[in-house]
């Protein structure tokens, strides 16, 4: 699992990188590993209407999605800030509908932190 966070975490540090936040001066990077094997990076982009923002982890997502992959198995989310990274409900939300019970590593500068998808998000809506 170790050697899982690392690599991941590793792709979202590069991603925070491009991180276009001029308004929260938060760069947040995200990698979601899927069924497939492959790693899609986001990170967040801002905008002056703050509705029009785009979380990381829905940016790595939908990277996926729109290459077809369908299965989330693991994300990450870094940012170098003192905070955890921990995804926003909607952004939970979204990973839920790809991925069960997956492994969420979030970072700070303080380390990194293992949840699961189940225990940020333990009641997510569904399709009934």
């Amino acid at each position: 699992m170790e050697n899982l966070a690392n690599k991941l975490m590793a792709a979202a540090a590069q991603a925070a990188k491009h991180s276009y936040s001029p308004y929260s001066g938060f760069p947040v990077g995200a990698a979601v590993l899927t069924a497939g094997g492959k790693v899609f990076c986001g990170t967040n982009v801002e905008n002056a209407s703050y509705g029009a923002t785009m979380c990381a982890e829905r940016v790595a997502v939908f990277k996926a999605v729109s290459e077809g992959e369908r299965e989330i198995t693991a994300i990450a989310v870094y940012t170098d800030a003192a905070a955890y990274a921990f995804p926003c409900g909607m952004c939970l939300q979204v990973l839920s509908e790809f991925a069960g019970d997956i492994p969420v590593f979030v970072a700070g500068s303080s380390g990194v932190k293992h949840f699961t998808l189940g225990q940020l998000l333990p009641h997510r809506f569904e399709k009934s």
